[in-house]
Order: C-alpha cells, then sequence, then structure tokens
C-alpha cells in the first residue's frame, strides 16, 4: 500500500504536528524526569518525524518541478504537497532537537528550568529566534554566575 493511500497528507500533517507537541511538552516537563524528556524530544519523536519524512521523499520526489538553486527553484519544489509536508517535517524534528539541546545545555549551566521555557516557546514557534534568546540568555546567565564566583567575565 503507497503511502498516499494509507494515510491522506493531511492526516500526516496532524499526526506529525501532535508527535511533535508531545516532545515540546515532554520539554516543558523535563525536570520531573529528565532522561524521559531527552528519550522523547531527542530520540523518539525526531526519528518517527525523520521516517514519515524520509517516506514523503521516497514517494514524492521524482514528481515535483524545482530543486535548491534558486528561491524560484524551491517555490516549485514546496509547490509539491507532499514535498510541503516533508520540509514541514522537517522543521517540526530539527526545532525540537534544538529544543531539547537547549534543556540540556541549560541544566548543565545551572540555568533554572522556568528561565528556557519561553526560549522553548520561541523556538517551538519560530526557530532561530528562540535559539538566538537562548543563547542570549545563556550568555547572561554564565556572565552573572562567574561574577558571582568572583571570576572576571
Amino acid at each position: 500500500m503507497a503511502l498516499d493511500q494509507a494515510f491522506t497528507l493531511d492526516q500526516i500533517f496532524s499526526g506529525a504536528g501532535m508527535l511533535a507537541l508531545c516532545g515540546w511538552i515532554a520539554l516543558a516537563l523535563s525536570p520531573l524526569r529528565p532522561a524521559l524528556a531527552q528519550l522523547i524530544a531527542a530520540r523518539f519523536v525526531p526519528i518517527m518525524l525523520g521516517l514519515a519524512y524520509a517516506a514523503l521523499l521516497f514517494r514524492f520526489w521524482g514528481e515535483a518541478a524545482g530543486g535548491f538553486g534558486s528561491l524560484g527553484d524551491v517555490g516549485a519544489l514546496f509547490s509539491h504537497r507532499g514535498l510541503l509536508l516533508a520540509g514541514w517535517l522537517h522543521y517540526l524534528a530539527f526545532d525540537l532537537l534544538v529544543g531539547a539541546w537547549e534543556v540540556r545545555e541549560a541544566r548543565r549551566s545551572g540555568l533554572p528550568h522556568l528561565a528556557v521555557l519561553p526560549c522553548l516557546a520561541l523556538t517551538f514557534l519560530f526557530g532561530p529566534i528562540g535559539f538566538l534568546t537562548f543563547l542570549a540568555l545563556r550568555s547572561v546567565w554564565l556572565r552573572g554566575l562567574s561574577r558571582r564566583q568572583g571570576e572576571p567575565a
């Protein structure tokens, strides 16, 4: 049974969104079970999204015009609904991996989890903006930490 016969693209889109949301909820609740949160958000969900991504590429790559040589080529590539969905899964997986890294890095740095939650929300919604916000927050935290410990910044 072909991918497009087993599930509609809209069903895959909805399921992937719910799956990704589970990963983000695990990260938000990670102080309760850090290892489990990382297993869900940095392994299970990205693997599932990656498998669906690969299946979509395998199924639809040959049908689409376009490519990566110009903005117009990318637009043509993503005008195909199957590849547009694959691109969306790519974003879901990689943003979640960035969020999982933020949580691990915050824990390593001693940054309070409550301070990281807005960064996670921004990473979930706006990817690189959340990542940049986290880097700025971590930098301020580490500078303050070194000052509190009497070390030069």
